[in-house]
């Protein structure tokens, strides 16, 4: 009975859980990050201590540069925003590797050897999943700003501004966003001295977005031939738009079939145990039966 009880208290706390997530997460989606910035003291001393472990460690350095490892690395903590070096990031999967093998070790001693080995993949494995899942993230709030901010392009253009005087001035008294951050980093690069061209293709290179890529590809067809880009932005903004609307309907048609998971597996489980359980507890006690004799 009290076995009973307990998968009873699990199940309700387990769809609490549910609740409260799912509340949490909808309100995430509405923060908006901010301006580029310096790094942090944190970020900093995260990438000192990293830089540290991987002299340590020199033929981990060589390896990963004959697997071209640190260019991979280095376009993906770019495109996640993550200041941190290459060499940094890579010895603090050592750190953390190191840290979980020894954590193993004295948590299950000589008696398991391969889950102490497993600690090894799962160590170098996590870091790069929470940077692939920021960086997820971040494609999606990029495309979910970008018509509106290429409409505010191209109104600056039509103004009277070039391109690079709109960037400016956009990045400047827009409110913060995603799209804003990577066209601030952009008009930075430019500002740095290099071609608007090949900051451009940097950004496309750095992001891989197919909205961002249009974009992109149709300001160097102007710069190569020299035509107003007015245009082009109401053009790309408006099959962007139209793009955005067609990715949240196929998420709304998809919606059904993911909440069957959760109904079936914790909201129908409760509702059975509220109406069945006094039942099952009147059953199993023996008065159901002294009731209906």
């Amino acid at each position: 009975m009290d076995l009973f009880l307990i998968s009873i208290y699990l199940v309700l706390l387990t769809a609490i859980n549910l609740a409260i997530m799912g509340i949490f997460d909808q309100q995430s989606v509405s923060k908006r990050l901010p301006l580029p910035q310096e790094p942090s003291k944190q970020t900093v001393r995260l990438d000192k201590i990293g830089l540290s472990v991987s002299e340590m460690v020199p033929f981990f350095n060589r390896f990963s540069a004959r697997l071209k490892l640190k260019d991979k690395l280095k376009r993906n903590l770019e495109a996640a925003r993550l200041n941190i070096s290459p060499e940094g990031y890579l010895g603090l999967k050592l750190l953390l590797i190191a840290g979980l093998c020894v954590v193993a070790f004295f948590t299950l001693g000589k008696s398991n050897p391969p889950l102490i080995l497993l600690a090894i993949p799962v160590g170098y494995m996590f870091p790069d999943l929470i940077v692939s899942n920021k960086i997820k993230a971040r494609k999606k709030a990029i495309v979910r700003y970008f018509p509106e901010t290429v409409d505010l392009l191209g109104l600056c253009v039509e103004a009277g501004l070039d391109f690079t005087s709109a960037l400016r001035w956009i990045t400047e008294r827009v409110a913060s966003n995603p799209t804003i951050e990577e066209l601030a980093t952009v008009a930075k690069e430019i500002k740095l001295g290099k071609t608007r061209v090949q900051a451009l293709k940097d950004m496309s290179a750095r992001l891989n977005i197919p909205d961002l890529n249009t974009f992109v590809q149709t300001l160097v067809q102007a710069e190569r031939m020299g035509t107003p880009v007015s245009e082009s932005f109401r053009v790309i903004s408006e099959d962007a738009r139209a793009m955005r609307f067609q990715r949240w309907e196929r998420l709304a048609l998809q919606a059904p079939l993911k909440i069957l998971i959760p109904l079936v597996f914790f909201i129908l489980p409760v509702i059975g145990i509220i109406v069945g359980g006094p039942l099952i507890l009147q059953f199993s006690s023996g008065e159901l039966l002294s009731g209906i004799k």
